[in-house]
């Protein structure tokens, strides 16, 4: 029998067929080149086809970017409710400096802030559909709704170590300065129920413009946490009144707290009731 024969013409396929193990590794790793020209490609595909791809691409890169903007500079913000009239109204739209505080500065008495109460004014986050919650945080960060029910905007009365007390007249003082309120809305006073507390250090005494229709600080005194708001659970500073046009306008701190005295420990400054 020719053995060399019979090898040699069994071999003469120059491709073998056999199975997957046989394979070069090789062949199943796509090619340096490959990989290389793939942004190219992509660059080809977002920048041909139709108008109606590129306009799409653009509006996904808007979206981006106002997404970005309103998670980390600045936000609009739905007003929702009467506690801050007349300096706000319902279905304002107020624009959020983000950056305010994030630079070492800290809210001051008079400014107008918007915050995360959870664990201040809410105790439990309330429960709500992750669907419904999602749509509501890309609607809410380009001012198409109205803000997690967990966020408040009220202005800053008292910081850490005041003592702000209203006494029966319905006069607010803080470290025995009394605050002229010209913020306030036609009629109100500053509260009708006197109160008196101390502002622990790292958190703020916050109260609405609308004190006849705002649930506030004083409301949760009794509750944990003391109805005084963190400050690192603040958002941002309300600058600017966006929307409607009309009532374009910047929310400049009021000079009712100007002459407001240090409190002991901070200064010196008077702690008396007014």
């Amino acid at each position: 029998m020719d053995t060399d024969a019979q090898l040699s013409e069994r071999d003469r396929s120059p491709h073998p067929e056999g199975g997957e193990e046989q394979r070069s590794r090789s062949s199943r790793i796509p090619d340096r080149s490959t990989l290389a020209g793939l942004p190219r490609r992509a660059w080809r595909w977002v920048t041909g086809g139709g108008p109606l791809r590129r306009a799409g691409v653009l509006l996904v890169c808007c979206l981006a970017v106002v997404m970005l903007v309103s998670a980390y500079v600045v936000q609009p913000f739905v007003i929702p409710s009467a506690s801050m009239e007349n300096t706000l109204r319902p279905g304002d739209r107020v624009l959020v400096n983000k950056l305010a505080y994030r630079f070492g500065d800290e809210p001051r008495r008079g400014d107008v802030i918007v915050f995360d109460g959870l664990g201040s004014f809410v105790q439990e986050e309330p429960a709500e559909n992750a669907v419904t919650k999602a749509v509501r945080k890309v609607a809410s960060s380009v001012g198409l709704m109205q803000p997690a029910p967990t966020d408040y905007v009220k202005r800053v009365v008292g910081v850490g170590g005041d003592r702000v007390v209203c006494d029966h007249r319905g006069r607010l003082s803080v470290n025995g300065r009394v605050i002229t309120e010209d913020y306030l809305f036609p009629g109100d006073t500053a509260s009708r129920v006197p109160f008196q507390v101390v502002v622990p250090e790292g958190r703020l005494f916050v109260l609405g413009d609308h004190r006849g229709a705002s649930r506030d600080s004083r409301d949760h005194l009794g509750e944990p946490g003391g109805g005084m708001v963190p400050v690192d659970r603040v958002i941002g500073r309300a600058e600017w009144i966006g929307w409607p046009l009309g009532r374009w306008t910047a929310l400049d701190r009021p000079d009712a707290f100007d002459e407001v005295p240090e409190p002991r420990g901070h200064g010196g400054g008077e702690r008396g009731a007014p």
